[in-house]
């Protein structure tokens, strides 16, 4: 169909979980929120911004989900990119045991997007052994401190083997695919400006400058890394970039993060 865009609508990234974000081909910054369903109930990470809140919602629709079903709203860190329809969807969702999971240390950053009578909703998941679970569908959220705020964490969806990492494992790109695939010379190739594959672009580039310049030092972004690589996930679901789904790549992205020096202040600070 002329003017169609397989973007337009929900992308299922596996089993129950579904990409609901824009792709604005203004911006070299895309904001992935994900959709988790379970049966009748939903779970939401990293929703998006004020002005994204129509067209993710209207994806939610067009999973079959009621905003009603919706039990949980999960921001890993305080931005306005993925935080600032915070209030919107709690309108929308209406509903009385809907909860808003975040670390403790965001909570005081978070209670400046809604009204005072709202801040009831806002849970810790210190406080919830850094777990949820419904409908026997169990998330972990595992700490990622200073990746790149105080409070940052990653969830991983343990019936999928799916983690979204927030800005981990993101990138600023003109050129994006929701879901990216290497190619076996990307495995020992180092030349980034000269694909041996012809591709347009590599990714490498893009990713390495977004954790230059987001975290905030070498030792924060190591340790995080550290800690993705122990949960040996099936799929990587960034806030920003692209999704990989193919253990090979996801090694080979998380060792060249693991390896990146210059990082944040460390950049100043060394030169």
């Amino acid at each position: 169909m002329d003017g169609y865009d397989a973007y337009d609508r929900p992308v299922k990234v596996a089993e129950g979980i579904f990409w609901v974000g824009f792709r604005d081909n203004h911006t070299n910054l895309f904001c992935n929120p994900y959709l988790i369903v379970e049966e009748e109930q939903a779970v939401l990470i990293d929703a998006g911004s004020r002005s994204d809140f129509a067209v993710v919602m209207m994806k939610i629709l067009q999973t079959g989900i009621d905003p009603g079903q919706i039990v949980a709203l999960v921001y890993q860190h305080y931005d306005p990119d993925l935080c600032g329809s915070m209030g919107n969807f709690i309108d929308m969702c209406d509903n009385p045991g809907l909860r808003l999971f975040s670390e403790q240390s965001n909570k005081l950053f978070l209670s400046y997007y809604i009204h005072r009578d709202r801040y009831p909703l806002l849970s810790s998941i210190n406080d919830h052994d850094f777990k949820f679970t419904f409908n026997n569908r169990s998330l972990r959220f595992i700490p990622t401190p200073y990746a790149h705020s105080q409070g940052s964490f990653v969830t991983y969806d343990e019936k999928t083997r799916t983690l979204f990492t927030g800005d981990l494992f993101g990138s600023f790109s003109t050129q994006w695919d929701l879901f990216i695939q290497l190619e076996e010379e990307c495995l020992t190739c180092t030349d980034y400006d000269n694909c041996p594959n012809g591709r347009a672009s590599c990714p490498f580039p893009a990713m390495i400058e977004f954790h230059q310049s987001v975290m905030p030092c070498k030792k924060a972004l190591r340790h995080a890394i550290h800690q993705i690589k122990a949960l040996d996930a099936d799929v990587i679901a960034p806030q920003h970039g692209s999704v990989l789904n193919r253990k090979r790549d996801i090694r080979l992205v998380a060792d060249t993060l693991e390896a990146l020096n210059e990082v944040g202040i460390d950049a100043i600070v060394q030169g």
